[in-house]
Protein backbone atom coordinates (compact mmCIF):
# COMPACT_ATOMS: atom_id res chain seq x y z
CA UNK A 1 0.00 0.00 0.00
CA UNK A 2 1.10 3.65 -0.69
CA UNK A 3 2.75 5.20 2.25
CA UNK A 4 0.68 8.80 2.28
CA UNK A 5 3.01 11.53 3.32
CA UNK A 6 1.11 14.41 5.06
CA UNK A 7 1.54 17.61 5.40
CA UNK A 8 0.88 19.28 9.24
CA UNK A 9 0.04 23.04 9.39
CA UNK A 10 -0.28 24.72 12.73
CA UNK A 11 1.90 22.87 15.43
CA UNK A 12 -1.01 23.14 18.57
CA UNK A 13 -2.12 20.48 20.81
CA UNK A 14 -5.46 19.35 18.34
CA UNK A 15 -1.98 18.74 15.51
CA UNK A 16 -0.28 16.87 18.30
CA UNK A 17 -3.04 14.41 18.78
CA UNK A 18 -3.40 14.09 15.28
CA UNK A 19 0.36 13.37 14.67
CA UNK A 20 0.04 10.62 17.42
CA UNK A 21 -2.80 8.73 14.82
CA UNK A 22 -0.37 9.75 11.82
CA UNK A 23 1.96 7.91 13.42
CA UNK A 24 0.20 5.07 14.12
CA UNK A 25 -1.21 4.29 10.52
CA UNK A 26 2.73 4.57 9.44
CA UNK A 27 1.98 7.74 7.33
CA UNK A 28 4.91 10.25 6.78
CA UNK A 29 4.97 13.68 8.57
CA UNK A 30 5.99 17.11 7.32
CA UNK A 31 5.18 20.19 9.69
CA UNK A 32 4.99 23.38 9.51
CA UNK A 33 4.71 26.68 12.03
CA UNK A 34 5.55 30.26 11.71
CA UNK A 35 8.62 30.10 13.36
CA UNK A 36 11.39 26.93 12.77
CA UNK A 37 12.49 26.26 15.93
CA UNK A 38 8.41 25.14 17.44
CA UNK A 39 8.73 22.97 13.43
CA UNK A 40 12.02 21.55 14.07
CA UNK A 41 10.64 20.50 17.98
CA UNK A 42 7.34 19.30 16.71
CA UNK A 43 9.66 17.51 14.01
CA UNK A 44 11.89 16.01 16.52
CA UNK A 45 8.93 14.88 18.48
CA UNK A 46 6.89 12.84 15.67
CA UNK A 47 9.80 11.80 13.33
CA UNK A 48 9.08 14.16 11.09
CA UNK A 49 10.67 13.87 7.46
CA UNK A 50 10.84 17.32 6.94
CA UNK A 51 9.98 20.89 8.75
CA UNK A 52 9.53 24.46 7.60
CA UNK A 53 9.47 27.35 9.41
CA UNK A 54 6.88 28.87 7.00
CA UNK A 55 3.19 27.80 5.65
CA UNK A 56 4.41 28.73 2.33
CA UNK A 57 6.36 26.34 2.00
CA UNK A 58 4.82 23.22 3.06
CA UNK A 59 1.67 24.44 0.36
CA UNK A 60 4.39 24.67 -2.02
CA UNK A 61 5.76 21.25 -1.15
CA UNK A 62 4.77 18.99 -4.20
CA UNK A 63 5.94 15.70 -2.16
CA UNK A 64 3.17 16.08 0.15
CA UNK A 65 -0.09 14.39 -0.36
CA UNK A 66 -2.58 16.16 1.61
CA UNK A 67 -2.15 18.87 4.47
CA UNK A 68 -4.22 18.93 7.60
CA UNK A 69 -5.03 22.24 8.76
CA UNK A 70 -4.64 22.73 12.53
CA UNK A 71 -4.13 26.66 12.95
CA UNK A 72 -6.80 28.70 14.71
CA UNK A 73 -10.28 29.25 13.63
CA UNK A 74 -9.95 32.91 12.03
CA UNK A 75 -6.94 31.52 9.78
CA UNK A 76 -8.57 28.20 8.22
CA UNK A 77 -10.31 30.78 5.31
CA UNK A 78 -6.70 31.99 4.14
CA UNK A 79 -4.70 28.99 5.06
CA UNK A 80 -6.95 26.37 3.02
CA UNK A 81 -6.74 28.72 0.46
CA UNK A 82 -3.22 28.87 0.49
CA UNK A 83 -3.13 25.20 -0.11
CA UNK A 84 -5.63 25.02 -2.86
CA UNK A 85 -4.00 27.43 -4.88
CA UNK A 86 -1.03 25.71 -4.66
CA UNK A 87 -2.91 22.32 -5.69
CA UNK A 88 -2.61 20.61 -2.45
CA UNK A 89 -5.43 18.31 -1.28
CA UNK A 90 -6.44 19.53 2.16
CA UNK A 91 -8.04 18.54 5.43
CA UNK A 92 -9.29 21.06 7.64
CA UNK A 93 -10.07 20.86 11.48
CA UNK A 94 -13.82 22.31 12.22
CA UNK A 95 -14.90 24.75 12.43
CA UNK A 96 -13.68 24.25 8.63
CA UNK A 97 -14.53 28.44 8.22
CA UNK A 98 -16.09 31.43 10.33
CA UNK A 99 -19.20 30.96 8.06
CA UNK A 100 -21.26 29.73 4.90
CA UNK A 101 -19.58 32.06 2.27
CA UNK A 102 -15.81 31.44 3.07
CA UNK A 103 -16.66 27.57 3.17
CA UNK A 104 -18.65 27.92 -0.32
CA UNK A 105 -15.64 29.81 -1.80
CA UNK A 106 -13.02 27.30 -0.56
CA UNK A 107 -15.41 24.44 -2.10
CA UNK A 108 -15.18 26.38 -5.62
CA UNK A 109 -11.88 26.74 -5.63
CA UNK A 110 -10.55 22.59 -4.67
CA UNK A 111 -13.68 21.70 -7.55
CA UNK A 112 -11.84 24.07 -10.07
CA UNK A 113 -8.26 22.92 -8.99
CA UNK A 114 -9.10 19.63 -9.09
CA UNK A 115 -8.15 18.73 -5.45
CA UNK A 116 -9.60 17.02 -2.12
CA UNK A 117 -11.42 19.12 0.29
CA UNK A 118 -12.88 17.97 3.84
CA UNK A 119 -13.44 19.32 7.27
CA UNK A 120 -11.88 17.35 9.46
CA UNK A 121 -14.94 16.10 11.47
CA UNK A 122 -13.41 12.86 12.90
CA UNK A 123 -16.62 12.01 15.11
CA UNK A 124 -18.44 10.84 11.57
CA UNK A 125 -15.98 8.27 10.96
CA UNK A 126 -15.70 7.07 14.41
CA UNK A 127 -17.55 3.47 14.41
CA UNK A 128 -20.06 4.02 17.66
CA UNK A 129 -21.41 7.18 15.44
CA UNK A 130 -22.08 5.18 12.50
CA UNK A 131 -23.26 2.51 14.35
CA UNK A 132 -26.35 5.11 16.16
CA UNK A 133 -27.03 6.95 12.51
CA UNK A 134 -27.61 2.97 11.37
CA UNK A 135 -30.08 2.42 14.69
CA UNK A 136 -31.50 5.89 13.73
CA UNK A 137 -32.36 5.22 10.39
CA UNK A 138 -34.10 1.87 11.51
CA UNK A 139 -35.75 3.22 14.28
CA UNK A 140 -36.82 6.37 13.19
CA UNK A 141 -35.49 8.80 14.79
CA UNK A 142 -37.69 11.98 15.90
CA UNK A 143 -35.82 14.00 18.27
CA UNK A 144 -32.13 14.74 19.00
CA UNK A 145 -30.40 16.18 22.48
CA UNK A 146 -26.75 16.85 22.63
CA UNK A 147 -24.22 18.65 25.08
CA UNK A 148 -21.13 19.50 24.50
CA UNK A 149 -20.09 21.33 27.58
CA UNK A 150 -16.67 22.04 29.64
CA UNK A 151 -15.68 24.16 32.75
CA UNK A 152 -12.61 26.26 31.54
CA UNK A 153 -10.37 28.63 33.48
CA UNK A 154 -10.81 31.25 31.28
CA UNK A 155 -7.58 32.67 29.72
CA UNK A 156 -7.59 36.33 27.94
CA UNK A 157 -5.40 35.95 24.82
CA UNK A 158 -6.17 31.70 24.36
CA UNK A 159 -7.85 31.21 20.73
CA UNK A 160 -10.93 29.65 22.21
CA UNK A 161 -12.07 32.88 23.64
CA UNK A 162 -10.79 36.03 21.69
CA UNK A 163 -13.20 37.22 18.80
CA UNK A 164 -10.43 38.42 16.10
CA UNK A 165 -9.30 34.78 16.63
CA UNK A 166 -12.84 33.14 15.73
CA UNK A 167 -13.15 32.14 19.34
CA UNK A 168 -16.30 31.10 21.16
CA UNK A 169 -18.50 27.98 22.38
CA UNK A 170 -20.08 27.71 19.29
CA UNK A 171 -17.60 27.31 16.94
CA UNK A 172 -15.53 24.96 18.71
CA UNK A 173 -18.20 22.90 20.62
CA UNK A 174 -21.51 23.49 18.50
CA UNK A 175 -20.55 22.63 15.56
CA UNK A 176 -20.42 19.12 17.12
CA UNK A 177 -24.03 19.18 18.55
CA UNK A 178 -25.34 21.03 15.33
CA UNK A 179 -23.62 18.00 12.74
CA UNK A 180 -25.04 15.13 14.96
CA UNK A 181 -28.33 16.67 14.48
CA UNK A 182 -27.87 17.63 11.10
CA UNK A 183 -26.52 13.84 10.47
CA UNK A 184 -29.07 11.99 12.55
CA UNK A 185 -32.14 14.05 11.24
CA UNK A 186 -31.33 15.72 8.05
CA UNK A 187 -32.74 18.78 6.36
CA UNK A 188 -32.75 22.59 6.58
CA UNK A 189 -33.99 23.40 10.08
CA UNK A 190 -36.01 26.59 11.06
CA UNK A 191 -34.24 27.84 14.50
CA UNK A 192 -36.62 27.91 16.88
CA UNK A 193 -34.46 29.18 19.75
CA UNK A 194 -31.50 30.62 20.75
CA UNK A 195 -29.86 31.97 24.29
CA UNK A 196 -26.49 33.15 24.08
CA UNK A 197 -24.96 34.50 27.24
CA UNK A 198 -21.74 36.29 25.99
CA UNK A 199 -18.07 36.18 28.18
CA UNK A 200 -15.97 38.91 28.60
CA UNK A 201 -13.68 38.54 26.30
CA UNK A 202 -17.05 39.54 23.70
CA UNK A 203 -17.52 35.68 22.63
CA UNK A 204 -20.56 33.32 23.32
CA UNK A 205 -19.43 31.35 26.53
CA UNK A 206 -22.80 29.37 27.12
CA UNK A 207 -25.42 28.20 24.12
CA UNK A 208 -28.90 27.12 23.95
CA UNK A 209 -30.19 26.08 20.66
CA UNK A 210 -34.09 24.48 19.65
CA UNK A 211 -34.05 23.49 16.27
CA UNK A 212 -37.37 22.63 14.43
CA UNK A 213 -37.02 20.24 11.43
CA UNK A 214 -40.13 20.05 10.53
CA UNK A 215 -41.88 17.59 13.13
CA UNK A 216 -38.77 16.83 14.55
CA UNK A 217 -36.65 18.72 16.85
CA UNK A 218 -33.44 18.88 18.44
CA UNK A 219 -32.24 20.67 21.70
CA UNK A 220 -28.83 21.49 21.60
CA UNK A 221 -26.22 22.99 24.08
CA UNK A 222 -22.39 23.61 24.63
CA UNK A 223 -20.94 26.32 27.18
CA UNK A 224 -16.79 26.99 28.07
CA UNK A 225 -18.48 28.00 31.64
CA UNK A 226 -20.96 24.90 32.98
CA UNK A 227 -19.38 21.37 32.65
CA UNK A 228 -21.83 18.63 31.85
CA UNK A 229 -21.54 15.07 30.68
CA UNK A 230 -21.44 15.69 27.32
CA UNK A 231 -24.09 13.03 26.69
CA UNK A 232 -26.10 12.48 23.28
CA UNK A 233 -29.40 11.02 23.10
CA UNK A 234 -31.81 9.94 20.07
CA UNK A 235 -35.23 9.27 20.86
CA UNK A 236 -37.50 7.17 17.95
CA UNK A 237 -40.79 6.00 17.10
CA UNK A 238 -42.48 4.07 19.71
CA UNK A 239 -39.95 5.13 22.68
CA UNK A 240 -36.96 3.63 21.21
CA UNK A 241 -33.96 5.25 22.45
CA UNK A 242 -30.21 5.29 21.11
CA UNK A 243 -28.14 7.19 24.42
CA UNK A 244 -24.18 8.08 24.48
CA UNK A 245 -23.66 8.68 28.17
CA UNK A 246 -20.84 10.56 28.21
CA UNK A 247 -18.52 12.43 25.34
CA UNK A 248 -20.98 11.54 22.60
CA UNK A 249 -18.50 12.80 19.78
CA UNK A 250 -15.39 11.02 20.42
CA UNK A 251 -17.17 8.09 22.21
CA UNK A 252 -16.14 3.97 21.75
CA UNK A 253 -19.84 2.82 22.64
CA UNK A 254 -23.18 3.45 22.10
CA UNK A 255 -26.92 1.74 23.64
CA UNK A 256 -29.91 0.81 22.19
CA UNK A 257 -32.96 0.99 24.87
CA UNK A 258 -36.56 -0.11 24.14
CA UNK A 259 -39.41 1.44 25.01
CA UNK A 260 -39.40 0.87 28.76
CA UNK A 261 -35.27 2.03 29.12
CA UNK A 262 -33.95 -1.61 28.86
CA UNK A 263 -30.99 -2.44 27.03
CA UNK A 264 -31.90 -3.99 23.57
CA UNK A 265 -28.30 -3.96 22.57
CA UNK A 266 -24.55 -2.01 23.04
CA UNK A 267 -22.29 -1.14 20.74
CA UNK A 268 -18.07 -1.06 21.50
CA UNK A 269 -15.05 -0.61 19.87
CA UNK A 270 -11.79 -0.08 20.35
CA UNK A 271 -9.76 2.76 18.95
CA UNK A 272 -6.86 1.59 17.37
CA UNK A 273 -4.90 4.61 18.53
CA UNK A 274 -7.20 7.76 19.67
CA UNK A 275 -9.73 7.86 16.72
CA UNK A 276 -8.40 10.21 14.86
CA UNK A 277 -6.91 7.24 12.31
CA UNK A 278 -10.36 6.84 10.98
CA UNK A 279 -10.83 10.34 9.44
CA UNK A 280 -7.04 9.78 8.27
CA UNK A 281 -7.64 6.85 6.55
CA UNK A 282 -11.22 8.17 5.00
CA UNK A 283 -9.00 10.82 3.44
CA UNK A 284 -6.07 8.49 2.47
CA UNK A 285 -9.01 6.06 0.78
CA UNK A 286 -10.36 8.68 -0.88
CA UNK A 287 -7.12 9.98 -2.11
CA UNK A 288 -5.93 6.30 -3.52
CA UNK A 289 -9.79 6.11 -5.04
CA UNK A 290 -9.28 9.46 -7.02
CA UNK A 291 -12.23 11.44 -5.19
CA UNK A 292 -12.44 14.60 -4.16
CA UNK A 293 -14.88 14.47 -1.71
CA UNK A 294 -15.30 12.41 1.94
CA UNK A 295 -18.31 10.25 1.37
CA UNK A 296 -18.71 9.45 5.16
CA UNK A 297 -18.40 13.95 5.24
CA UNK A 298 -18.61 15.44 1.88
CA UNK A 299 -18.46 19.33 1.64
CA UNK A 300 -22.23 20.07 0.84
CA UNK A 301 -22.97 18.35 4.37
CA UNK A 302 -20.02 20.98 5.93
CA UNK A 303 -21.89 23.31 3.96
CA UNK A 304 -25.63 22.56 5.70
CA UNK A 305 -23.69 23.04 9.40
CA UNK A 306 -22.32 26.23 8.65
CA UNK A 307 -25.48 27.34 7.29
CA UNK A 308 -27.36 26.40 10.51
CA UNK A 309 -24.47 27.96 12.76
CA UNK A 310 -24.64 31.31 10.43
CA UNK A 311 -28.47 31.86 11.21
CA UNK A 312 -27.97 30.77 15.12
CA UNK A 313 -24.97 33.32 15.26
CA UNK A 314 -27.04 35.91 13.54
CA UNK A 315 -29.93 35.60 15.98
CA UNK A 316 -27.48 35.76 19.05
CA UNK A 317 -25.78 38.12 17.69
CA UNK A 318 -22.16 36.84 17.48
CA UNK A 319 -20.73 38.45 14.33
CA UNK A 320 -17.10 38.25 13.20
CA UNK A 321 -15.43 41.37 11.57
CA UNK A 322 -15.48 41.24 8.12
CA UNK A 323 -18.36 39.15 7.79
CA UNK A 324 -21.10 39.75 5.11
CA UNK A 325 -23.70 40.74 7.79
CA UNK A 326 -21.37 42.68 10.00
CA UNK A 327 -23.48 45.88 9.64
CA UNK A 328 -27.04 44.62 9.52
Amino acid sequence: MKKFRWGIMGLGKIAETFATALSSTGAEIVCASRTAEKAAKFAEKYSAAAFYGSYEELARDKSVDIIYIATPMSCHYKDVKLCLENGRNVLCEKSVTLNSEQWKELCALAAKKGVFLAEAMWMKHLPAFKKAAEWAEKYGAEKVIADFSVKNEITRGDRLYEKPLGGGALLDLGVYVTTFADCILGGSPKIASVKMDFGETGVDFDDRITLDYGGKTAELSCSFINGRDCGAEIICKNGMRIVFKSWFFCSREVYLLDENGAEKEHFYEEFPCNGYEYEILEAEKCLSDGLLQSKTNPTECTLAVMNILDEIRKIGGLVYEGEPYEND
